[in-house]
């Protein structure tokens, strides 16, 4: 760690972004427009707006480090040079948002050359923050938190995401195929960082997506991690957040599980 700066200092900065980026989604309930960046692909001022409110109280109390958003297509230019970059999704479940569903939020990591330090995910309708600092845990609104023991399919409730364009031999859906006649059940809620709050919470036991992005799982990946979770890339490697696939699990037992499914359904 350099410029003396400390984890506890980094997560404070952290909450406090993704609050104010919360209360910026709020403020555009019953008043946005919306656009599409692909097809079934959603942003709203809400979007932009959370962006820059994170943006914003980040790069104030860290002026040379990088910023990477979601909804920023240029990037920032000194991604590939500064040791520190901040990581925003300003509003995963865009289209639930947009459709009154209280299933979205603020998701924010800080990564250290590529892997993440500390990580935020904050749902401004039920007020619930999922935080995390590498080493140091994971907590909901300031409570411990760890995964389920649960290591067996047919006792476990999964989560997963679909991609914007679902086709036919989609991976995703090739594996929910298999998967829905071996978990307990299988959910899909339209925000892939709150689905991996949730698995470090306990609520679920078992996550796959084959689309995620940085933004979305950058804060997510270490809330797991923390709360005593393993994850992987599709085939079975150590995830990094340049990676695209993630499989998560609450136990390395249902890792092994889900990941045979995966095969097998990469090999019908």
């Amino acid at each position: 760690m350099n410029s003396n700066r400390t984890l506890e200092e980094y997560l404070k900065i952290c909450d406090a972004a993704v609050r104010a980026g919360g209360a910026a989604v709020q403020s555009w309930v019953g008043k946005f427009e919306v656009r599409k960046k692909g097809p079934a692909d959603l942003v709203t001022q809400a979007d932009v707006a959370s962006q820059e409110a994170v943006r914003e109280i980040v790069l104030s109390a860290f002026p040379d480090h990088a910023f990477l958003g979601e909804e920023d297509d240029r990037g920032d230019l000194r991604e590939n040079r500064a040791e520190f970059r901040w990581i925003v999704d300003p509003l995963d479940g865009t289209t639930n948002f947009v459709h009154g569903l209280p299933h979205y939020c603020v998701s924010l990591a800080l990564e250290r050359r590529g892997e993440p330090l500390v990580g935020a995910v904050y749902n401004p309708v039920s007020g619930e923050c999922f935080a995390a600092a590498a080493g140091k845990g994971a907590w909901l609104n300031g409570k411990p938190m760890r995964t389920s023991r649960i290591t067996d399919l047919s006792d476990a409730l999964a989560i997963m995401g679909f991609p914007p364009q679902v086709k036919p031999d989609s991976p995703d859906l090739l594996v929910f195929q298999k998967a829905v006649f071996c978990c307990q059940s299988i959910r899909r809620s339209g925000s892939t960082a709150l689905n991996l709050s949730y698995l470090a919470a306990g609520r679920y036991d078992v996550f796959w997506g084959y689309d995620a992005k940085i933004w979305d799982v950058a804060a997510g990946v270490l809330l797991v991690r923390e709360a005593g979770g393993v994850l992987c890339s599709a085939r079975g490697a150590d995830f990094r957040l340049s990676d695209s696939p993630l499989f998560a699990a609450a136990t390395p037992q249902l890792l092994d599980k889900i990941l045979e499914i995966a095969e097998k359904a990469a090999n019908a």
